[in-house]
This record gives structure tokens, sequence and C-alpha cells, in this order.
């Protein structure tokens, strides 16, 4: 069992790609998600559909090869651990100053190359996601890097994370701090599906740069 091997799938991958989960003294099975928990372990694709498939089909009983008590919403439980590992993480960017605050700060920090992804608070209006989109957009079509969003906390998540007040929008930026925050944010985005809307902005603005360029 000490191979990466999703219990599920039965495909090996990197750890990143997996959430370990381990036995504790009262035989509950354990998330593990910053795999550093004693014992036995075993591994699970690190999205909420396979955690929820392993659960159901009683999957981590064959694993462990003993009688274990699974949680009752343990894709729950592990969305939590993740959501609060990621705004933890937050809280030491914004202590180490590698991260900004408010629309206009935001746009700057987009605009100029700084920012390493941009945060939304789930109450952000249409009309602000709106204009740091297009300044995202922008800084790709000008060779800049291309800087994901994310819509995965509520303003008062993300204010007593960052110490500030009515925070909606905000941008983690490329520093080594910021580099630990979004390793958990892309772990907490996988686990709930994926940002499809980020995904399909790229591929557009890449189906624009080939049509430019086959006018040439």
């Amino acid at each position: 069992m000490n191979d990466r091997t999703c219990i599920v799938t039965r495909r090996q991958a990197e750890a990143d790609e997996l959430i370990r989960f381990v036995v504790g003294p009262d035989s509950a099975v354990v998330p593990d998600i910053k795999r550093n928990l004693p014992g036995r372990g075993c591994w699970v694709t690190a999205d909420r559909l396979h955690i929820e498939k392993a659960a159901a089909k009683n999957l981590f009983a064959r694993a462990f090869k003993a009688q274990v008590t699974v949680p009752a919403d343990i894709g729950g439980m592990v969305d939590g651990l993740l959501s609060r590992y990621a705004l933890g993480m937050l809280g030491l960017a914004r202590k180490a100053g590698a991260v900004v605050l408010g629309a206009a700060k935001v746009e700057g920090a987009v605009r100029d190359g700084q920012a390493l992804l941009v945060l939304h608070a789930a109450e952000a209006s249409d009309d602000g996601v709106r204009k740091i989109s297009q300044a995202r957009r922008a800084t790709v079509h000008l060779g800049g890097p291309a800087i994901l969003a994310y819509k995965l906390f509520p303003e008062a998540e993300l204010s007593l994370a960052l110490g500030g007040t009515n925070v909606i929008h905000a941008a983690v930026l490329a520093q080594d701090a910021g580099l630990a925050v979004e390793k958990r944010v892309v772990a907490l985005d996988r686990y709930r599906g994926g940002t499809p809307n980020d995904l399909a902005m790229l591929a557009a603005v890449a189906d624009e740069d080939d049509a430019a360029e086959d006018v040439e």
C-alpha cells in the first residue's frame, strides 16, 4: 500500500493528484491532507467524486483489509480541510506581503504581470469580475502570463483569512509565499471540479491568436 495508486481507478499518480487516508485509533478513516499522519495509508484521486465513490463502494475497508468506519459526509469533510488549508496559506501570504486587495490593486497587479492568481469572493458582482477578467485577457494578448481566477470562498472567509473587511477581490503575487497558496487553491479547485469558465477563456484567447496568425 506504499505505492500511490488510487483505490478507485487503480491508476498510479503523483502525490499532488491524490489524497491520502489513514485509519485512526477508533478505526475511522481519516483524510491526511498534509500527508504526514502515521500508519498505513491508501490513496484516492483528489476530487470529491472519487472519494465519495470509494466510500459508497466500501473500497476503504478493502484497501486497509480491515473493518473501518467512514464518516457519513467524508466528501464534505475533505472539502472543509482543503478549504481551511488554503485559507491558512492565504493568511500567511498576506503577512508576507504577497497578496493585494481591492479591485483597482488587483487589476494593476494583473496588468503588470505581478499576479500569480486572482480570487473573487462568491458575492463578487459580475461587473467587478468582468473588469478584472478583461485585464487578464489583455495580459495574455500582450504576451504576459495566463493568470487564472477562482471563486472558491465567501466574502466572510476571505476577509477573516486576510485580516480585512469586505474582501471581494484579491490577487496573490508571484512570490514564494504566493506559490504555496497557488498549490492549495489549485488543489481545492480541482477537488470541486475545476473552473470551466477560466479554461474556456484561455481556449478563446488561443483561438483568437491562431486566427490572427492565419490572417498574417
